[in-house]
């Protein structure tokens, strides 16, 4: 008898019910010839530190670093049950094998491989391979059940991966901690995301903008520009000489282009379009495709390719054209899917790209909540648009002149909408609208054309600033991020995984580090401290590079447990030993906190706390607040190397500061004004310059 343990119950009865299996019993499911069980997800994870010794209970440098000889491993709370279930029917003298059905990848294996082995079972594994909860899709895969011996390497990079998140996230945690005095969490990958945030932060605060001018040639369905003409007066003039005269098509040059239909989904594709469409989170997103995929709506989520196989040409185009009749908004629409746009063995690993299953066509999809809906409509959709015609167009660049000035017009021809037809019935049906399309008016103009009267206008801009993160953005970047420095045999990588990225956002969130702003991520006060203090060699992209290109060698048996351990201890000491280093008598206080100048009231340190930069005595009661409203009106952060400036200097130069009276940015001198009391601020400006 073969004994069957998925990741989930959901998952479990799903796998029954395909095999036949109906008695139920408590936490299994027994019956034709399987007893099938489940995990209820980690059951099993690595010891805290003080299950290795009881003084690490307090958090002391002197202790560190803490790196296990021997690994422990816990049941999680509340578990106790299961795993004890588990454990009996592992020693149940009728089981001859136990077949792993966790989801199919590298956690998957560490949960079920943590488990047998907590439960000292050594019986032989088969491994149940799927990317479709479909029942025919899981007899296949019961038909075709691997050795799991095949799956050691990928276990071991699973497990390699957990001690190194456990090292660096016990020593740096405690030893930041305790060098500044507060809770400060670090993560391998958490720590280089909230880095790339604070970044784009910093170059958000310290953009000055700039104030530039378009001329503009405007006649009936023509809008000509003269652009970026940095002085109003010249712009003033270029608009006075071309006023009240006609206008002479120079050129107009045609280009024909193609842009052939998108990729299927991965996971970080579809978690950044639902985040752009629908404002759902990350980990929202993956919830719902999860959902589906218990359902046997969609394939497997957590997926990191946008093709799949030859063998599935056939399945892809049926369901295509299946999904294309049940669903409303293609009424009218012509279906004829080209699969071979999707197919490509070598960019499928150990998933292919997530697409609908047949099950849609015989599902009332009225019954499916309103996410995960959505989330299956969107899925739908790109395989449709994914196996349907280029997009062809034409764009048409005009020039005109006047007056001796050259204004140009763009627009665009359409020459065939093909998979864009089928985008825009979508987009219209669920009535959503992506802000990244930019639409061009067809333009229709001959050389050597006269435009007899046009008004000329003159219109105001400025230079904008970068973008704050949502998550959509965050995605694609923690999906690039040191991906420079990766091996060929590495496809992609980057920080975390798609399995794993928006759990990331989420525990910055849920830490405290960055907040939601509508769906802008924005770094918090706690969040910009902990990356004062990260040395680089924390905050980098490269380290996590460097982690998921030894990990994926090692899943293939190219790179082994042993020498990825021995680098990540040298890892470790080697953070405890630049953290040391850098972080001495005159940088922390003996109260703790990063000192960042001296206090101009009594000498002592002045100090970076949570809310202030503030001194260390607290009779003397100098402080610094960063919020203080002086700052939060002229909507300019006060950062620590702005406060060390006021501290040393007494005042400091700024640019782009925001006047509520005038509703503009002005530069100026902020002087500290310390009455004793409180510490305020006034403004010197510099003389203006006298008019030749």
């Amino acid at each position: 008898m073969q004994l069957v343990i998925a990741e989930k119950p959901s998952v479990g009865v799903a796998l029954a019910k395909a095999l036949g299996v109906t008695e139920k019993k408590d936490g299994y499911i027994e019956g034709n010839g399987y007893i099938v069980s489940w995990c209820v997800g980690h059951l099993v994870s690595l010891a805290n530190a003080d299950m290795y010794d009881e003084k690490f209970k307090k958090w002391d440098i002197a202790d560190l670093p803490i790196i296990p000889d021997e690994w422990q491993f816990i049941i999680a709370e509340d578990k106790d049950k299961q795993f004890g279930i588990l454990r009996q029917l592992m020693d149940d003298s009728r089981v001859t094998e136990v077949v792993n059905a966790c989801d199919a990848g590298r956690e998957g294996e560490l949960i079920f491989r943590l488990v047998y082995n907590k439960t000292l079972c050594n019986k032989p594994i088969k491994r149940l391979w799927i990317s479709s909860m479909e029942e025919k899709a899981i007899c296949d895969g019961f038909s075709n059940l691997r050795d799991g011996k095949d799956y050691e390497n990928l276990y071991q990079s699973a497990l390699c991966r957990a001690k190194a998140d456990w090292m660096v996230g016990i020593n740096a945690t405690r030893l930041f901690s305790k060098l500044y005095n507060r809770t400060l969490n670090v993560g391998r990958v958490q720590t280089p995301t909230l880095a790339m945030l604070y970044e784009r932060e910093n170059s958000i605060s310290n953009f000055q903008k700039e104030k530039y001018f378009n001329v503009h040639l405007k006649s009936v369905g023509l809008d000509a520009v003269h652009e970026k003409v940095k002085e109003q007066g010249e712009a003033e003039n270029i608009r006075r000489d071309c006023d009240g005269k006609e206008a002479i098509v120079k050129s107009v040059k045609t280009e024909r282009k193609t842009v052939n239909p998108p990729h299927l989904y991965d996971l970080t594709t579809l978690q950044r379009e639902a985040n752009r469409l629908y404002g759902f989170t990350a980990q929202q997103t993956l919830d719902y495709t999860q959902s589906l995929y218990e359902m046997r709506l969609v394939t497997y989520p957590r997926t990191d390719s946008q093709y799949i196989t030859d063998d599935m040409d056939g399945t892809a185009r049926n369901i295509a054209e299946s999904v294309a009749g049940k669903l409303p908004h293609f009424n009218g629409i012509v279906i004829a899917p080209e699969t071979k746009r999707v197919i490509n063995n070598k960019k499928v690993s150990d998933h292919h790209a997530i697409i609908p299953t047949a099950e849609v066509s015989s599902t009332d999809l009225s019954s499916v909540p309103d996410g995960e809906r959505k989330i299956l409509y969107l899925i739908a959709n790109r395989l449709l648009c994914a196996t349907n015609e280029p997009y062809i167009y034409e764009t048409v660049t005009a020039e005109i002149s006047c007056s001796g000035y050259s204004f140009v017009a763009k627009g665009r021809n359409v020459i065939s909408e093909g998979w864009k037809a089928i985008e825009k019935a979508f987009r219209d049906f669920q009535k959503c609208k992506d802000d990244t399309e930019e639409e061009e008016e067809t333009l229709s103009l001959t050389e050597g054309q006269v435009i007899e009267r046009p008004v000329y206008e003159v219109s105001e801009h400025f230079t904008q600033p970068p973008k704050h993160f949502t998550e959509d953005t965050l995605l694609s970047a923690m999906e690039r991020a040191g991906t420079d420095e990766i091996t060929e045999e590495v496809e992609r990588s980057g920080l975390g995984t798609p399995a794993t990225r928006a759990s990331i956002i989420e525990k910055l969130t849920k830490s405290g580090f960055i907040k939601r702003e509508k769906k802008n991520l924005v770094v918090t006060d706690n969040g910009t401290d902990l990356i004062s203090v990260m040395p680089d060699i924390i905050k980098s992209a490269s380290m996590t590079a460097d982690w998921e290109n030894a990990l994926s060698l090692m899943a293939q048996g190219k790179f082994t447990s042993q020498q990825f351990m021995v680098d990540i201890e040298k890892l470790v000491d080697d953070i405890i030993g630049i953290a040391k280093e850098s972080v001495d008598e005159s940088k922390v206080s003996r109260n703790g906190g990063e000192v960042i100048g001296t206090c101009p009231r009594c000498g002592k340190n002045v100090v970076i706390t949570p809310k202030a930069y503030s001194c260390e005595d607290r009779n003397c009661g100098f402080v610094i607040w960063k919020n203080d409203k002086f700052f939060e009106k002229a909507r300019k952060p006060l950062t620590k190397e702005m406060a060390a400036s006021l501290i040393k200097n007494g005042k400091i130069a700024v640019k782009g500061l925001y006047s509520e009276k005038s509703g503009k940015n002005y530069d100026a001198t902020v002087c500290l004004d310390d009455t004793g009391k409180y510490v305020n601020y006034k403004l010197e400006f510099a003389p203006k310059k006298k008019k030749k």
